[in-house]
């Protein structure tokens, strides 16, 4: 199975926040903002922006003087000891802020052994997660998670998951010819959130963004009420927008 890997904002933004820490771990002492500017050629607002982010999510801190010096979280996702139950810990307390942040469920899912696996997320009494009346792993046509992780593969991984996995019909709007859905897949553009508006249930809508890291495809969803859809673009945008922290957890 290969992929077809186009950039996107979150992995723009998270290559750009994994230099500014490179540049901050070299000087276990400290280093400036300034100094990191010049190791990194970062114009003043995205530096500014990147390493606010990066103190919000603990990669990196800083000391008296105002220098940087790596933080917890680059520590413990640096180690060998407990790193997964570390990264699960990390990503959970990203996800909570997103939920929080875009006011909808927030979903992690990855392509593993050949299917599609919500693998984490987050939600709370009002931002209510996808009823899964039916298992994500043989929805994939219908829902925005299974398009966008399919939508990061070649056509042949593409046809090899659609011949294992019948595309049932869940809802009136949901598409079942796979020269259709193939074809919506092919124009959709990677920088753009791909949506599901009532293909897998009524009553609620979906939004992914692909957050690849490497071989591994993932993407970053959330679902939100029918009656609130006139906020999914906007809420999609702000995803987006907000990925790369949860990219850089993965990648590190």
């Amino acid at each position: 199975m290969a992929l077809k890997h186009e950039p996107t904002a979150p992995y723009h933004s998270a290559q750009d926040a994994l230099r500014v820490l490179e540049a901050v771990a070299r000087h276990p002492a400290g280093v400036t903002v300034g100094e990191i500017a010049r190791h990194t050629r970062l114009g003043a607002d995205r530096l500014t922006g990147l390493l606010r982010m990066l103190r919000r999510e603990r990669y990196v801190e800083q000391v008296t003087d105002g220098a940087y010096v790596t933080g917890v979280t680059f520590a413990r996702l640096g180690s060998a000891h407990n790193r997964d139950q570390a990264l699960r810990e990390q990503l959970q307390h990203t996800l909570d802020r997103l939920r929080d942040s875009v006011g909808a469920a927030v979903y992690i899912s990855r392509y593993l052994d050949g299917e599609v696996r919500v693998t984490q997320y987050a939600a709370g009494p009002g931002t209510p997660a996808v009823n899964e009346w039916v298992d994500f792993r043989y929805s994939a046509h219908a829902t925005a998670v299974g398009k966008s992780l399919l939508g990061q593969l070649d056509h042949a991984g593409r046809r090899d998951h659609l011949a294992r996995h019948k595309m049932a019909r869940l809802t009136s709007r949901t598409i079942t010819s796979d020269k259709v859905l193939l074809s919506r897949l092919d124009a959709q553009p990677a920088t753009v959130p791909v949506l599901d508006l009532q293909e897998y249930a009524i009553g609620t809508v979906c939004a992914a963004v692909p957050i690849t890291a490497g071989s591994s495809v993932g993407c970053l969803a959330l679902s939100l009420p029918v009656e609130h859809a006139h906020r999914l673009r906007q809420a999609a945008d702000t995803l987006n927008r907000n990925a790369a922290p949860v990219l850089l957890s993965l990648t590190i």
